[in-house]
């Protein structure tokens, strides 16, 4: 999923940008940040970029401030940044908000304190995390935590809830994978397996004793079965 609007102020370090305006275009895209240093930026972005304006180089006035919002509804900007402060833009003109909401355009305010260059960079390092995540090759729910975590962080995860599991959990594949298709019925799975009933019984019982102690293990046999399910996506 693309960086949206609305994430931004969780990222790390940014909880001090917030939304003032335009709330009902949070769920915008964001291509990459922009730092627009002219009066206009019309010939400078190509949409999808959420524009930075500081008032350093270029005196923005009220009016101004409109102007760049009236321009990025035209060139489909995903969002405003105005960099607040003593030094430049002293304050976010209310009147530029009422705009902002009647042009679902998110407008963000970012202290002058929180170093724009930070900023950029977190905002430029998440764009560049989400291509990263290959999209899932299936549908379902199982298929989108995988592509979202990453074979390594899903590892690392079956290593933290069932420490030392990891080995079973592949020598149990076709264990699980008979109690999720029999329903746990261990008749069913016997034959499932082409083994008895009590082989079937003993393996399970194994499977209980190998459970890190001290943990309920009925909670422990459903982390390991999802843990199953999503090693096998």
């Amino acid at each position: 999923m693309a960086l949206q609007c609305r994430d931004i102020p969780q990222l790390p370090g940014l909880g001090a940008i917030q939304l003032r305006g335009g709330s009902s275009g949070a769920d915008n895209s964001v291509r990459w940040p922009y730092l627009a240093e002219n009066r206009s930026f019309r010939q400078w972005v190509r949409g999808g970029e959420l524009v930075f304006v500081t008032g350093i180089s270029r005196h923005r006035s009220p009016a101004n401030l409109a102007e760049c919002l009236y321009e990025g509804k035209d060139c489909r900007i995903s969002g405003l940044v105005v960099l607040t402060g003593d030094a430049y833009i002293g304050q976010l003109p209310s009147m530029l908000s009422r705009l902002a909401d009647e042009l679902a355009i998110p407008l963000f305010e970012q202290p002058y304190s929180l170093p724009l260059v930070d900023v950029t960079e977190t905002i430029g390092r998440a764009i560049l995390t989400e291509e990263q995540v290959q999209p899932p090759e299936g549908d379902g729910l199982a298929d989108a935590l995988v592509g979202r975590l990453g074979s390594h962080q899903l590892d690392k995860l079956i290593g933290q809830y069932l420490p030392g599991m990891q080995d079973r959990l592949a020598g149990s594949a076709d264990l699980l994978e008979a109690w999720l298709a029999e329903r746990g019925n261990q008749c069913a799975m016997a034959e499932a397996l082409g083994c008895h009933r009590n082989t079937i019984r003993n393996r399970m019982n194994r499977l209980a004793e190998d459970m890190p102690p001290q943990t309920d293990p009925d909670e422990t046999f459903k982390t390991l079965v999802l843990a199953h399910l999503l090693s096998k996506r």
